[in-house]
């Protein structure tokens, strides 16, 4: 389905005995950056640390969060440059990739709707839901090896 020389991938990156395993090394801290630093701010979404200052928490941890996102953003072209063929007939990753489409439209919709702000009983949800779904999208990547 995906044989067309348009879906060959990046030679470069899939003979090269050492570009991968950095790509995948790079893409787990990116995952680090963003999931800690998201469940830093859930955790004071959820009423803990209250002695710090909901905002300047969020400018720190959002910050720091989005440079994860990008480096997960960059790995992951690259990695799927490699053998992007083989990774759209995935299954894992088709499903990682709506995961992470669908933690963006809830983080969109939480800060559209100043979850921040607000820190109701609808904020604390979208962060048990952001955090369900960070999660399984890091189950989905490391299933990917195996379908």
């Amino acid at each position: 389905m995906f044989e067309t020389p348009a879906f060959a991938g990046i030679p470069a990156i899939a003979s090269s005995p050492w570009a991968y395993p950095v790509l995948e090394s790079l893409h787990i801290i990116g995952v680090a950056l963003l999931l800690g630093n998201l469940v830093l701010l859930e955790l004071r979404v959820w009423g803990q640390g209250v002695e710090l200052p909901v905002q300047p928490l969020a400018r720190l941890a959002l910050s720091v969060s989005l440079a994860g996102f990008g480096l997960i953003g960059l790995t992951g072209l690259l990695m799927f440059a490699a053998a992007p063929g083989e990774m759209l007939a995935n299954r894992m990753f088709t499903i990682k990739m709506g995961l992470v489409m669908l933690a963006g439209l809830n983080a969109a919709w939480f800060h559209a709707r100043q979850g921040l702000q607000l820190l109701d009983t609808t904020a604390r949800v979208q962060t048990l839901v952001s955090l369900g779904l960070w999660i399984a999208v890091i189950i989905c990547g490391r299933w990917i090896a195996y379908f």
